[in-house]
């Protein structure tokens, strides 16, 4: 672990961070952060989702749509983390998802593994890579773009 790094965040603070909230709040706890640079947090995935309703009946399988936006938030976290963005009034929206590769379902009971690396920063954009991963199998992986955003301009 860096010197610069925070051992982990918990559920409470993640709620301060991000604006998501059940079910959409997709990361349940941050194991270590460096400001700026990375991040590894995790999503416990239990049976009772809301989304296994219907994704698959039968044969429980996360949408993969959901896996993103789990690496989104946890990049979301690793930029925030920093304190020097006020958002107050603003917020954090997706603008790109490229490279992105699925590797393996994610079932019920399956721990998601979530790293976000390699953050860079042009104005208000930042671009990070991202890798999802269970039981040290890739999930998924590729990169997610994103810009904080006044909350008026939407």
């Amino acid at each position: 672990m860096s010197k610069d790094a925070l051992e982990f965040i918990d559920i409470r603070k993640i709620m301060e961070m991000l604006p998501h909230r059940y079910p959409f709040l997709l990361v349940d706890r941050v194991e270590e952060v460096v400001p700026g640079e990375s991040i590894r947090a995790y999503k416990n995935v239990t049976v009772n989702e809301p989304f296994f309703q219907g994704h698959f009946p039968g044969l429980p399988v996360m949408p993969g749509v959901l896996i993103v936006e789990a690496l989104a938030q946890a990049g979301g976290l690793v930029v925030l983390s920093t304190g020097e963005i006020d958002t107050n009034d603003k917020v954090f929206l997706f603008t790109g998802i490229n490279k992105l590769k699925f590797r393996r379902p994610v079932v019920p009971g399956d721990k998601l593994v979530l790293e976000v690396n390699e953050v860079r920063r042009k104005m208000n954009i930042w671009k990070m890579t991202c890798v999802a991963t269970v039981d040290g199998e890739v999930a998924a992986q590729g990169e997610v773009a994103a810009a904080i955003v006044d909350k008026e301009a939407l």
